[in-house]
């Protein structure tokens, strides 16, 4: 395929300004001749500059004292004081010595000055080789002056390169608006949007820049979606397997033929598999089911008193207390959701709190109301967490190491996130002020107290 010419936006840039600015030119001096055409035809087709220019011959020409060219001369410029025009009386005789032409003498255009006027004088044609030339007093009531011209080119220049600016500009920058929104937009999780086409067809750098967005969304989408149905396939090809490793391994145990100390042992692993297997598909299912799924109201007192009593086990075995701290308006609160999911989430926030809380010390639970708004924090005694590292804990198989050494697989808090969000809700990570790790998990309220 013949590739495309593509001009880039520097020389459309160039190329568009410069054009701007010779249609200024070419513009302005069209509105400006047909200005002072207009105003010369207007002079020339007075009725009475004839008949003044008939009687300034025949002064000239006439013998008598108050006849001749000064009594001519001051005859026209009385008139032309009267008409607000510069009249001068020309013949054959005024050029004598230059070239016999339709050109002014020199001396009449040396009188005339500069001005608009000087290009296109009134010429009006008289018997016997006269010519009577007119022009505007500068100032005189009714006749242009010549700063408006001037005002008219710098108006035409001001309008012409100030389209030229906007369109340059709204050119480049609504396409990037484009792009930016629909970042904006795939990062919020919407992954079937792209670039228009109409954008990315242009030749030129925005249109480069929109194919290879395109592209590499297209490849993280691919991706993305590969990873998950690995994820899927993975768990559901170890479920089997593990589940009758299970069986196998309690039907040994009955039997006595194992040490039980061994037994137990592989029994345990075997059960961390499982429930890493389990964690898996649920984190699966969450993202690809997003927020689809019955919503009914929910009262998130009763779900966490549950969560405590499933805990309370785990909790006496790290010899841990759990504390639960309400407020009165949160009894009868419910927000919108799934009670499973819910219940799932908080208890990955707690069992993670758990792991990571010293024996002897306190895991506080605390739920307050507000603003249209239930917040349930959840803080351990931990060592906590670099700053640096807070935006990573909701990442999947994520674990901070080097500050946090549970037993986990990264899973829990990543589940909690996505659960959380498709309740349209949030969740967040801080380090407390007398250490540890806080928790914050936030929905919008359904339902207030009665």
């Amino acid at each position: 395929m013949k590739p495309r010419f593509s001009l880039p936006i520097f020389w459309r840039i160039f190329l568009l300004i410069w054009l701007a600015m010779a249609l200024t030119v070419v513009v302005s001096n069209i509105a400006t001749r047909e200005l002072m055409d207009r105003e010369r035809l207007s002079i020339e087709r007075q009725e009475g500059l004839r008949e003044l220019a008939l009687e300034a011959i025949a002064i000239r020409e006439g013998t008598g004292e108050d006849q001749g060219r000064g009594p001519a001369w001051r005859f026209l410029k009385e008139q032309g004081r009267d008409l607000d025009l510069h009249l001068i009386l020309i013949d054959s005789s005024d050029q004598k010595g230059e070239a016999q032409s339709d050109a002014l003498p020199s001396s009449i255009r040396e009188r005339m000055g500069g001005g608009w006027h000087r290009a296109r004088p009134a010429v009006i044609e008289i018997s016997n080789g006269y010519r009577l030339v007119a022009w505007p007093r500068l100032g005189s009531e009714g006749w242009l002056d010549p700063r408006l011209f001037k005002l008219l080119e710098m108006a035409l220049g001001f309008v012409i390169i100030t389209l030229a600016c906007w369109w340059v500009a709204r050119r480049i920058s609504k396409p990037l608006r484009h792009v930016e929104s629909t970042a904006r937009a795939i990062t919020g999780g919407d992954l079937s949007l792209r670039v228009s086409p109409g954008i990315a067809g242009r030749r030129d750098e925005i249109g480069a820049l929109a194919t290879a967005f395109n592209g590499m969304t297209e490849q993280l989408c691919d991706l993305l979606e590969r990873q998950k149905h690995l994820l899927r396939d993975i768990s559901h090809d170890l479920r089997t397997p593990l589940t009758r490793q299970r069986i196998a391994i309690e039907l040994a145990s009955e039997n006595g033929d194992v040490e039980p100390d061994l037994m137990a042992s592989i029994l345990r692993q075997n059960e961390r598999l499982e429930a890493m297997t389990a964690q898996i598909l649920t984190l699966y299912r969450i993202t690809e089911k997003g927020s689809d799924f019955a919503r009914t109201p929910v009262r998130l007192i009763a779900v966490l008193t549950r969560v405590l009593q499933d805990a309370a086990d785990y909790a006496e075995h790290r010899q841990v207390d759990c504390e639960l701290r309400t407020a009165p308006d949160c009894q009868q609160v419910t927000v919108l959701g799934d009670e499973g999911l819910l219940q799932r989430a908080l208890d990955n926030v707690l069992q993670n709190a758990l792991d990571h809380t010293a024996p002897g010390q306190v895991v506080s639970i605390s739920l307050t109301a507000g603003a249209g708004t239930l917040t349930c924090d959840i803080s351990d005694n931990g060592p906590g967490v670099p700053s640096e590292v807070l935006p990573k804990l909701f990442e999947p198989f994520y674990r901070a190491d080097e500050a946090r050494s549970g037993q986990g697989w990264g899973l829990g808090l990543a589940i909690a996130k996505d659960i959380i969000k498709a309740h349209d809700g949030s969740i967040t990570a801080t380090n407390g002020k007398q250490g540890g790790l806080v928790v914050s998990l936030s929905w919008p309220v359904f339902t207030g107290p009665e």
